[in-house]
């Protein structure tokens, strides 16, 4: 007896057919993404957090190293630090400190007495982990060379902070609730018009900030902010942030969150130097991340709470092109964005004007 039509099995290539066509694919592809983006996200942080090694560090030293003793002392410290200290000779001890405002170096080494006696000045407030190291190592070679050494800190943290976490904490936030909102925007506000979208993105990056700013300062005390400079720092990145996962989703649509998580997290916030200071950091990830805004808002919220009046800019040009250029392909390839409105069609061409001289 034939088999009936509905009996038969469906030909291999119907089976892809039919699952292309369904919720299954991309469920399956967010399975593994999601999946790859937990061991990505695991590896970047253990790969530049868990083992802060030194690489390149940048002291100045002042004072009478070219003599025996004193020459003996920094050839040891380069020997413990596995010739990661760069020593750069200044006149005098002011001249170092200026240095070490102007985030030039993290350390002073100031040998007194022919080589007999070394005070090292450390800025905790410059990175207490490279701080921490340089005084570890100084005082371990002064035991061994026979060499007074006194530890200083000429910058330290506030009370608050005493480990000086909290400014890549709130830093952190500004960044992933920037591009949060933009997602929720495109949720939640998909008629907003490109130029709307740029101006609402603005409006909670100034709320935010300012909410952030409030939280760690006047709530919580931990940190004594320059308020309004911290607060326009925190929208600025919170705003970049935001418009760059507009940038991305107007490039390759609902896969957006994958650069934007990518750049901004994976790379980003690891390299930034909030919880890690730069020259701890593995090369690559110390030269990448002052140029992404994670790093650069970092650097410009560090120098803004410590270092007043030595504020550099570098890193608000960063956020500002990284901005700009997130404005710019948004508003000039805005058609392939999801959402926003159709222009009203024009009142004037459904009807043709009536006729003055004409008669009924």
């Amino acid at each position: 007896m034939p088999s009936r039509e509905s009996d038969r099995s469906p030909a291999p290539g119907q089976h892809w057919t039919r699952f292309k066509e369904s919720p299954f694919l991309p469920a399956t592809v967010l399975v593994l993404i999601l999946g790859a983006a937990a061991g990505l996200f695991a590896w970047s942080y253990t790969y530049a957090m868990a083992n802060p090694t030194p690489r390149s560090i940048p002291a100045a030293v002042v004072g009478s190293y070219q003599q025996q003793r004193g020459q003996a002392f920094l050839d040891g410290m380069e020997e413990a630090l596995d010739a990661s200290v760069k020593v750069h000779a200044y006149d005098s001890p002011a001249d170092a400190l200026a240095a070490v405002e102007e985030q030039k170096v993290f350390g002073v080494f100031e040998v007194r007495d022919g080589g007999r006696a070394v005070t090292l000045d450390v800025s905790a407030a410059s990175g207490a982990s490279v701080a921490e190291v340089l005084s570890e190592a100084a005082l371990e070679v002064g035991e061994r060379t026979g060499v007074s050494v006194t530890v200083r800190d000429v910058k330290p943290l506030q009370p608050g902070d005493p480990r000086g976490l909290a400014i890549f904490y709130i830093s952190l936030a500004a960044v992933i609730i920037g591009f949060v909102g933009s997602i929720q925007l495109s949720v939640h506000a998909r008629a907003l018009n490109p130029l709307e979208r740029i101006a609402f993105t603005a409006a909670y990056a100034l709320l935010g900030g300012f909410a952030i700013a409030a939280a760690v300062d006047w709530l919580l005390g931990t940190l004594d902010l320059p308020f309004v400079e911290s607060w326009l720092i925190l929208a600025l990145t919170m705003f970049t942030s935001g418009m760059v996962f507009t940038l991305f989703n107007t490039l390759i649509g609902r896969w957006a969150m994958l650069p934007t998580w990518g750049l901004m997290v994976l790379v980003g916030n690891p390299s930034s130097g909030g919880a890690v200071s730069w020259p701890l950091l593995p090369s690559a990830l110390g030269a990448i991340g002052r140029w992404l805004p994670p790093g650069a808002s970092v650097n410009a919220q560090h120098t803004a709470v410590y270092f007043a009046g030595h504020q550099h800019a570098f890193p608000f040009l960063v956020l500002a092109g990284w901005s700009l250029l997130s404005c710019g392909v948004f508003l000039n390839w805005s058609h392939r964005h999801p959402g926003g409105r159709e222009k009203a069609p024009s009142r004037t061409a459904d009807a043709a004007p009536a006729n003055p001289g004409a008669t009924p």
